[in-house]
């Protein structure tokens, strides 16, 4: 997109890239009060009622009037004091439903779910993005450039600098929104993603983001050549129904500091999200009988420091355990040093309701085999060094994913007692000074990939060649079993 486009004129290809992906565009006038249909009572309300009493009662089919009117009175009054406890409290409602009761037609009184969204079935809710929509709190006054509605809830603001104006960079439509967050906090009680872009340029944070935490996004279409984070690659990459669905459903954790009661929001950044989708994919074409039809290669993801590894290998766990096809699977999660396990463990347990379950740690052999001796579930953290001696395979069960942190520096041997059952996953740091992603010997995440003979001069084999992209498969540095 050429720097002499207007801001105007980048607002209106955004919303030709909304519209694209079905959404409802709408001008915020035409649907707040004075208009001829108005979807708002008042400019201090930011949820758009008739759309989230419309979403409720098709998505809930099977819930009575008064337990749909009884959802939207908890929805649209937030019971915490601070803006971060808020949006937290808001995002449970999102992933985890809302519990109701009401009385059937025998006048027993029954609990249920209310759903706000349907993440199987995009097509069941309703997406609209508005254009310059107002928002009063008292008499403080403000508008947002773009904001995205899913089923009437505002889960997304997109805030457009104008790129030909040199006095209006995108850290203006950073401080833009952080004036927002303080005059018109009820606009954020409900968001789940932040948006600053000149359209050239396009970064994306949480509520809680500092600047140095609102990231680029660029294409996660095209692993070798991600291009540039333009919005159009926002918009078709991240806001398109299906991915943003799972995005907000796998890609958002909340962390409270134990000391201060701090909350910090963060979000999965392009090439996490990707690497999820993809690793998950990869792990159920890869479960072992009976539970699927694979050899039990999940595959290797690498990563640079820095890139957010803890975040993704969370993340996939929390997609890993919700598949169906997996059959609440059991994640085994394999460091080779306690310093890595206690770190590692301390973001899942942070990450807890993301897993739905708390995880785990197994001090020994014998503890660990007998933590997987269930039937289905658990997240249980390892390490390489309390399996020196082995006597047989710890678990037999198919439905089993082993995480293996740093995999190629020594869970070698530990890796060969699972592999005749689970389903594994390496993760490994790069010596490429990019993000950097592989999976079984293919990079499906990467920023240009050149040849890196130089900076890959002191590897040994295994990693030179899962690097180089030659064609020696990504098995041979998993286990020695899986060496031809």
């Amino acid at each position: 997109m050429g720097k002499s486009l207007s801001e105007k004129q980048v607002e209106q290809a955004a919303l030709g890239w909304f519209e694209a992906l079905g959404y409802d565009v709408r001008k915020g006038a035409d649907i707040s009060p004075g208009s001829d249909t108005p979807l708002r009572d008042s400019h201090e309300h930011v949820v758009l009622e008739p759309g989230l009493r419309a979403a409720l009662r098709r998505i809930n089919g099977h819930l009575p009037e008064e337990a749909i009117e009884q959802a939207i009175r908890v929805v649209v009054r937030p019971p915490e004091p601070t803006l971060p406890q808020n949006n937290r409290w808001f995002h449970r409602l999102l992933t985890d439903g809302i519990d109701v009761e009401y009385r059937n037609q025998g006048d027993e009184t029954r609990g249920d779910k209310a759903w706000l969204a349907d993440f199987s079935r995009p097509s069941a809710n309703d997406f609209l993005i508005a254009r310059q929509f107002t928002v009063k709190t008292g008499n403080r006054t403000r508008r947002a450039d773009l904001v995205v509605f899913i089923n009437g809830l505002p889960i997304a603001i997109i805030e457009l600098k104008d790129p030909a104006d040199e006095q209006a960079d995108l850290w203006k439509a950073y401080r833009q929104l952080q004036d927002y967050k303080e005059q018109v906090p009820g606009l954020f009680t409900y968001n789940e993603l932040m948006v600053i872009s000149d359209g050239a340029i396009t970064r994306v944070g949480s509520l809680t983001s500092s600047s140095d935490r609102f990231s680029p996004w660029r294409s996660i279409e095209d692993m070798a050549r991600p291009g540039e984070p333009t919005l159009e690659a926002l918009a078709t990459g991240l806001f398109a129904p299906q991915r943003l669905l799972d995005y907000l459903h796998r890609c958002v954790i909340f962390e409270e500091n134990d000391r201060t009661g701090e909350i910090g929001k963060k979000i999965a950044g392009y090439h996490q999200f990707r690497a999820m989708k993809k690793a998950r994919e990869s792990v159920k074409a890869a479960l072992r009988p009976p539970t699927g039809t694979g050899d039990g290669r999940g595959g290797v993801i690498w990563h640079t420091q820095g890139s957010g590894k803890s975040l993704t290998m969370l993340m996939l766990s929390g997609a890993l355990i919700s598949e169906k096809q997996l059959a609440n699977p059991t994640i085994v999660v394999v460091t080779d040093r306690n310093d890595l396990d206690g770190q590692l463990f301390g973001t899942f347990a942070y990450g807890r309701a993301l897993l739905r379950q708390e995880p785990e740690q197994a001090d020994s052999r014998d503890d660990l085999a007998a933590r997987l001796n269930r039937a289905s579930g658990g997240v249980v953290f390892t390490t390489i060094q309390k399996f020196e001696e082995r006597d047989g395979p710890v678990s037999e069960r198919s439905n089993i994913v082993v995480l293996a942190d740093e995999a190629h520096r020594s869970q070698y041997g530990f890796l060969e007692e699972f592999s005749d059952f689970a389903t594994i996953i390496g993760k490994q740091n790069s010596l490429i000074g990019q993000e950097e992603y592989f999976w079984r010997g293919k990079p499906f995440c990467s920023h240009s990939l050149p040849h890196q003979e130089k900076k890959l001069g002191t590897a040994s084999s295994s990693l030179f060649v899962v690097c180089l992209k030659i064609a020696l498969p990504i098995r041979n540095i998993l286990t020695p079993k899986w060496r031809k």
